[in-house]
């Protein structure tokens, strides 16, 4: 038996992150999915479901969403427990498949219980990074995986949008972002800022403003559009409030962490620490915000020729993460690195600069990079082209090549 109607056609597959999943299907593990709203983690479980279906014809599919009206009787841990339980097979396997999962009141209950049931597979979506690490990590230690999905990369874009690597290209993915519906819509910028500002919409009410009752809109707003102009930029809570009080807003230092943690756990920011690299140490205070989406960033703040530099970093930052590293901000004796990457017990580090046609910006980038004594790689990254040697052994890197390499 499955519930499941109305599988989607002509899916673009995203095999770096069904590939992660592959490993674990029939395992008695909770596969978790977690990211933005809109970045494209239902169709991820409808291409798992096609996946299984290939592997075996007979799977029993059962998918369960949670923003569809049709499932809107189940509403706790218990109704849902009850209604899988109810609806596996009777004879073999059932691949259950929950989208948006923290719609459902104590869901890591259910999820507790679920799991225990050797004839299930579970897997489950859901767009509260500290709902489902946090609560799961607690009651269901070792029981399961959680994957972020995030925005298309360049080169999902690409593929999403069949446009060839060109300067346009990377203009509008610069522009636009990567949510992966705007292959749907009309390639102009009003439309698409205009489906963007809804989703930002939607985000902050119904993952920020109703789920933890926050009272003052107007400072949240005002939080994001500080954020979407000092992107990339180093501050703290307090520098937040002190500023805030200038424009006649009044908010202590605590609330704004509080607020912040909001807008991370919604998946609309990421938080990156500052890292000694002399000292091997994170530092407690001081930190950068990068937007998870620059399409929704930029569709509140504006597409602005002043921001290129801004847009750059964050860029580079998406496709760090996206590609696996765990991203800080180095810092040296009086400098600063802007990412220093770390995946598998390797490094890299990495500068990002609009341009290097002012020698005072080649040695500022390079000479920081060549003041850290490891081997580990280094490079630069800009959006100019430049095709020569390198500068002192440090790589040089378009934009382009770095998202297409």
């Amino acid at each position: 038996m499955s519930t499941f109607k109305n599988f989607p056609q002509n899916l673009v597959a995203r095999d770096s992150y069904i590939n992660r999943v592959k490993s674990f299907i029939g395992k008695q593990i909770i596969k978790a999915l977690t990211g933005q709203r809109r970045v494209g983690k239902s169709y991820l479980l409808f291409q798992l479901i096609e996946f299984i279906q290939k592997e075996d014809s007979e799977a029993t599919i059962l998918y369960i969403n949670l923003e569809d009206l049709a499932f809107s009787h189940l509403q706790t841990a218990i109704e849902l427990n009850d209604y899988v339980l109810s609806n596996q097979s009777k004879t073999g396997k059932t691949y259950v498949f929950i989208d948006e999962i923290q719609e459902i009141q104590d869901f890591e209950k259910a999820l507790r219980s679920l799991v225990l049931k050797e004839n299930l597979d579970i897997y489950c979506t859901g767009s509260n990074a500290n709902l489902l690490s946090g609560e799961l990590a607690t009651v269901l230690s070792g029981r399961f995986i959680e994957i972020t999905v995030y925005s298309l990369s360049y080169t999902e874009f690409l593929i999403f949008h069949k446009l060839k690597d060109t300067t346009k290209s990377l203009e509008m993915y610069m522009k636009w972002g990567g949510l992966p519906y705007l292959i749907h819509l009309p390639k102009a910028d009003e439309v698409v800022f205009e489906y963007l500002k809804n989703i930002y919409t939607t985000i902050i009410y119904r993952d920020i403003i109703q789920r933890f009752a926050v009272r003052n809109i107007r400072f949240l707003e005002q939080l994001v559009l500080f954020l979407a102009d000092n992107t990339g930029s180093l501050f703290s809570a307090k520098k937040i409030s002190d500023f805030l009080k200038s424009q006649k807003i009044n908010m202590a230092p605590n609330q704004v962490q509080t607020y912040l943690h909001h807008l991370e756990n919604a998946f609309i920011i990421h938080k990156v620490e500052r890292y000694d690299i002399v000292g091997k140490r994170v530092f407690e205070i001081g930190e950068k915000y990068y937007f998870e989406n620059l399409g929704i960033r930029n569709s509140i703040w504006g597409y602005r020729i002043e921001d290129r530099a801004k847009i750059v970093e964050n860029i580079v930052y998406n496709h760090l993460v996206y590609k696996g590293y765990k991203v800080k901000v180095g810092v040296i004796p009086n400098g600063e690195i802007d990412f220093v990457c770390e995946k598998d017990g390797e490094k890299i580090y990495v500068q990002v600069a609009l341009t290097l046609n002012e020698k005072q910006t080649i040695e500022r980038e390079f000479g920081n990079l060549m003041k850290i004594k490891d081997n580990y790689p280094k490079m630069v990254i800009t959006l100019d082209d430049f095709s020569g040697n390198t500068y002192e052994g440090i790589l040089h890197q378009t934009l382009r090549e770095f998202l297409t390499q």
